[in-house]
């Protein structure tokens, strides 16, 4: 019965589409199917990953069809970089010390090998740094430092600051190397380099990234608008079409997603600042169009299956409505075609030339977050949609193959790295909502800093306490560990001091609106996603005679607590609970004269004189990096864009 409404509802939602008023009636999954569909996931990425193993070791990706292997990117195993991080997210730990020790041991970054800076990124190093902070969870002690990092560095070496597209392991960047290379290739190494930079205490990779964003924004039309592809020697435009698709996706979601990981409000500014154009120009009725640069007009009328990230980043953003009015058109795309093609004639409502899919992750990665931000139910039919139309036209004997056209659902013999990497698991997290990267900073493992550590910061902190960013290849990087590792030694003193010596509450607020009991432990607290310390009485007696006049009190307690395998050195983490009660007096909340400007430019100036008490110093130039603690902070609210407890 449940699948005869379904199928009236789609018929007339079919019929309703143009008209983009329908969404048709589909059966919320039970917690029984859930689990079935979480566990048919698994063996999808087992039947992918096995099949490698035995056809394609040593090679960069598998072949599905021919059961044999093939390169692609550089010749260093890339799926089995690629797919590390998932074998501990799926909770295989075993397995992922395996493969890490046999990178360590077979894996030569030293080569005579051409590879793409962008793919080599957001890849391997995105890949190797994902490893290298889930490591202790899995009881693999990964080595510092990266062989391939450092020469990227290269790659930047242009008169405008920003990379070329290529560079040669041995060499730095190939003679006769080309100078155009797209605006992702530009803007997609902030997340990457910056967690570099933070974890090794050398800040050349964040000042290489940060400076190829920064020049680029010099190159805007005359109405603000980038182009697709630009010559990084002289700053011209070769590529002139204007989107969110192909050769710009990732810088925007890179704005964002750097934004939140570095506690960088520069970035959100020119995120707003490029949404503002794109509701302006791009967006045709929440759908995402090519527009000429420099006019504003449209140009080509294709939707691209990799602009489907955008309501992904958009629900990080908190613009939920816009999100799932573009999710719900690429989600009647799939359901018309089983899967949503490379490029799609908006106008004439079918696909428009490259018709194929090859097993991309975009759509899911925007259900995933939107899901999570909602719990909206429906979100889980569409992963089940996509798990469903996968595993019946992809599946072969030796794994899962590209799409060739969504007409037909032929295939064609590839399976590119990110399929284990991102598409299967962004569908696990999907349905394993128990998931440790779903922590809401609810535990922790606290962490301290052992005296051979290359971080001149020596004192504990907490990780694993939630709030992983995804960069653009699905690897998790915990933000907790980039401050707790982080070596700025006048900061974090500064910061320490502060901890120690001062009630930042009563300096910054207003006065007698926080009683605070217990700083260092607050000061260490997850963030929570409602707007205050976990450990918080709440009580409401500012005015009997307002619409609260009742008192309100809610007690909440959390504990902080370990991991049960121990660390790699053989030491387990030390738990510690968290239960006295901190009272917060809640007038900040109803005070009709409570100016929220002027509140900000006293913390603005509060946090000047602590960053130099002799000299002041814009905080917008300075990036609020002072207001950050080493846990997933508390004080990441003040930090992020300096929007007070949003």
């Amino acid at each position: 019965m449940r699948e005869i409404y379904y199928i009236v509802s789609l018929v007339l939602c079919q019929l309703l589409f143009m008209f983009n008023k329908c969404q048709p009636y589909v059966p919320i999954l039970t917690i029984e199917e859930r689990a079935q569909y979480k566990a048919k996931i698994k063996s999808m990425f087992y039947h992918s990953y096995d099949s490698y193993l035995e056809h394609a070791s040593g090679f960069d990706e598998l072949m599905p069809i021919s059961c044999s292997g093939m390169n692609t990117w550089g010749t260093f195993s890339l799926s089995l970089i690629d797919a590390l991080d998932t074998l501990a997210i799926m909770g295989n730990y075993s397995e992922f010390r395996r493969v890490a020790k046999h990178l360590v041991d077979t894996v030569n970054f030293e080569s005579n090998t051409n590879v793409s800076v962008f793919e080599t990124n957001i890849r391997v190093v995105g890949g190797l740094l994902s490893a290298h902070l889930l490591s202790s969870k899995v009881g693999f002690e990964v080595e510092e430092g990266w062989p391939c990092n450092v020469k990227f560095a290269i790659a930047f070496d242009t008169p405008t600051g920003m990379p070329y597209g290529t560079v040669n392991f041995l060499h730095g960047v190939p003679e006769n190397e080309t100078p155009v290379t797209c605006t992702a290739g530009v803007g997609t190494y902030i997340v990457e380099f910056g967690a570099l930079s933070r974890l090794t205490g050398d800040p050349i990779f964040e000042q290489k990234a940060l400076a190829a964003i920064e020049n680029l924004q010099s190159y805007r039309s005359k109405i603000g608008l980038f182009g697709n592809h630009i010559n990084v020697q002289n700053g011209k435009w070769v590529a002139t079409e204007s989107g969110i698709g192909a050769g710009v996706d990732s810088y925007f979601e890179y704005l964002v997603k750097g934004a939140l990981l570095l506690h960088m409000p520069r970035l959100m500014e020119i995120f707003y600042y490029d949404y503002e154009l794109i509701k302006s120009y791009i967006m045709k009725s929440d759908w995402y169009v090519w527009v000429g640069m420099t006019s504003g007009s449209v140009t080509m009328p294709i939707f691209q299956s990799l602009e489907t990230f955008f309501p992904g980043i958009l629900t990080i953003v908190g613009d939920i409505e816009q999100a799932k009015k573009s999710l719900y058109n690429y989600h009647q795309i799939w359901k018309s075609y089983g899967f949503v093609p490379e490029f799609y004639d908006i106008g004439n409502n079918k696909p428009h030339k490259r018709d194929g899919y090859p097993l991309r992750p975009e759509f899911i990665e925007s259900v995933l977050y939107l899901y999570q931000a909602t719990k909206d139910p429906h979100l889980l039919n569409i992963g089940a949609d996509v798990v469903d139309s996968i595993y019946h036209s992809a599946r072969t004997d030796c794994g899962f193959a590209t799409i060739k056209s969504v007409f037909d659902h032929s295939i064609e013999d590839r399976m590119e790295s990110f399929f284990l990497a991102e598409t299967l698991k962004y569908l696990y997290l999907l349905f394993d909502e128990d998931n440790f990267l779903h922590n809401k900073g609810t535990h922790g493992t606290i962490w301290k800093q052992s005296s051979t550590s290359k971080s001149t910061m020596k004192q504990s902190c907490i990780i694993g306490s939630g709030g992983y960013v995804f960069n653009t290849e699905a690897h998790p990087i915990d933000i907790a560990a980039l401050s707790c590792c982080e070596s700025n030694t006048q900061d974090i003193s500064q910061f320490k001091n502060l901890k120690e010596n001062l009630n930042l509450f009563n300096i910054i607020l207003p006065k007698k609106m926080f009683e605070y009991k217990l700083d260092d432990h607050l000061l260490m607290q997850p963030l929570y996603e409602d707007n205050a310390p976990s450990n918080a009485v709440f009580t409401n007696d500012y005015n009997e005679q307002n619409s609260m006049n009742s008192t309100v009190i809610t007690e909440i307690s959390s504990t902080i607590h370990s991991s049960p395998e121990s660390n790699s050195d053989g030491r387990i983490p030390q738990s510690i609970e968290l239960e006295d009660k901190v009272e917060l007096n809640s007038q900040y909340l109803n005070h009709s004269d409570f100016d929220l400007n002027a509140y900000f430019q006293e913390l603005k100036q509060f946090a000047n004189q602590l960053q130099n008490p002799t000299e002041s110093i814009s905080l917008e130039k300075s990036g609020y990096e002072h207001l950050f603690c080493p846990s997933q902070p508390f004080f990441s609210r003040l930090s992020l864009q300096g929007e007070i407890f949003e």
